[in-house]
């Protein structure tokens, strides 16, 4: 089946292959004997065993396994500075179980401070409560890495399969997600898996016109992570574009109840520890791997005044809400809706480069978008071969900022700095790519296979309602001028 090729006899729902269809997998089939044959009919004929996702499952808990390997070192030794750094093993997870008084049962959030959102800290005080306490110290890091290790691996392989199901003819593209070296090296940092399997789960019940139970799982993944909110602002703008806003009105309604009812016992319970989170976000100043910080460095090595945190606030704020408007223009101005994965991935990479912190986690954000989006294996590799190299990075420079001393495996600043301009200028790279699909539909990898938008649900096949013509305003479509000339 060539990539090109219209939908089957009708009944039959043909897969696509990926080592047909991708130029570069099409290459590395040849040392296992080419690409599928002609004469196969994925879809049509039975796999046996071995379908789509059973496959997709193996290969999650491949890198799983690989993931928690190259923390060896550190379940081996413990997580202590530099050494966690240098042997690229560091984790949220041991610090926060020592630091935060999960280790003495405190629960976060209604016990004290907690830097991440609620469900994030549900999940840690539960995994917590599960320890057992007989152990020793160390056993104990250990046992409540490991517990969370298995979770985030469960997390992903649903986070896999939501990907494969949403993903139409097309489910091979998850195996994007499923082999990330991304999701390998950054998966067990902290919870943010959590907050994207949530958030992949949510957009498949949205693409299945399921919007009541979309919106409940959407309202739990912004109460793990608030990047989340941006899926629902690509909503919002396919709603403006198409005129379907009660889809939208339910998904969002659905959301904020299942936000609040996470939310609200413990805003009750401790007020100053549910705030702490969203003071900490705002009050922080420009992290690692953020534009901001780099600038500093530098500045700060050629004598030259850097941004003050204050400036950094502005900067990052003023610079997203810019990317938001363009974002919102391309949504509204391309001559064919755009779909609902390209405008999410759009705008959680423009947070992404525009915000404060830039943490090597922050990567799971965008993989399953950009499996949805753009699923060209090329552009996929060397974006995250340049997010491995910026991850290695962090944590050799992190190990020369807490050594305080000469190391060889220290890192020199400028090498850092040109890590994360390498980062940024990837993720740019993607989104220009993106936005090129958008107003040219044949450059598309989806609605090449004639499909419109396999995860925009009630969008999907919807007609225009406002269409903005920038170079001649008066040819714009707009709703008002329908009902003037009806």
């Amino acid at each position: 089946m060539q990539e090109t090729e219209p939908p089957g006899r009708a009944g039959r729902s043909r897969l696509v292959v990926p080592s047909r269809s991708d130029v570069l997998l099409r290459n590395f089939t040849e040392v296992a004997g080419g690409p599928m044959g002609r004469r196969s009919d994925p879809g049509v004929v039975s796999p046996a065993v071995f379908t789509v996702e059973r496959v997709l499952i193996l290969l999650t808990l491949v890198g799983a396994l690989l993931g928690v390997l190259i923390k060896g070192y550190c379940r081996s030794n413990g997580w202590e500075s530099p050494t966690q750094f240098y042997a690229t093993c560091y984790s949220d997870l041991p610090e926060l179980f020592r630091t935060r008084g999960l280790a003495d049962g405190a629960f976060p959030i209604i016990s004290g401070q907690f830097e991440y959102p609620v469900l994030v800290g549900l999940v840690a005080g539960l995994t917590a409560l599960l320890v057992p306490g007989g152990l020793g110290a160390d056993a104990r890091v250990l046992a409540f890495f490991d517990l969370n290790a298995v979770l985030l691996a469960a997390a992903a392989m649903v986070t896999v399969l939501a990907t494969a199901r949403m993903s139409a003819r097309r489910p091979w593209d998850a195996a994007m997600v499923a082999v990330a070296p991304g999701l390998i090296l950054a998966g067990t940092i902290n919870w943010d898996l959590w907050a994207v399997c949530l958030m992949a789960v949510g957009m498949y019940l949205f693409a299945a016109q399921r919007q009541l139970a979309a919106g409940v799982l959407m309202g739990l993944a912004v109460a793990a992570n608030a990047y989340t909110l941006l899926i629902l602002l690509a909503m919002l703008l396919l709603a403006v574009r198409t005129g379907t806003y009660r889809p939208l009105f339910m998904t969002v309604c659905a959301a904020a109840v299942s936000w609040a009812a996470v939310n609200l016992p413990f805003a009750v319970a401790n007020p100053a520890g549910w705030a702490y989170y969203l003071q900490f976000s705002a009050g922080r100043d420009a992290g690692y791997g953020s534009p901001w910080f780099a600038y500093n460095l530098v500045a700060a090595k050629l004598g030259r005044p850097g941004i003050t945190p204050e400036g950094v606030d502005a900067l990052s704020a003023g610079f997203f809400i810019l990317a938001c408007v363009l974002i919102a223009a391309v949504a509204l101005s391309a001559p064919r809706r755009p779909r609902l994965a390209q405008l999410a991935f759009l705008l959680v990479a423009a947070f992404v480069l525009a915000g404060k912190a830039y943490s090597p986690q922050f990567v799971l954000w965008l993989i399953p978008l950009l499996a949805l989006a753009r699923p060209r294996w090329r552009d996929f590799l060397a974006w995250q071969g340049i997010e491995g190299l910026h991850w290695a990075a962090v944590w050799m420079y992190l190990g020369q900022v807490t050594s305080a001393g000469p190391s060889q495996h220290n890192l020199d600043m400028p090498y850092y700095v040109l890590a994360v301009v390498a980062h940024m200028v990837a993720v740019a790279y993607l989104m220009a790519r993106v936005v090129r699909d958008i107003y040219d539909p044949a450059q598309d990898p989806i609605r090449r296979h004639h499909l419109d938008d396999p995860q925009g649900g009630p969008f999907a096949n919807a007609p225009d309602r406002l269409r903005l013509n920038l170079r001649r305003p008066s040819a714009s479509l707009l709703p008002w001028k329908e009902s003037a000339h009806a």
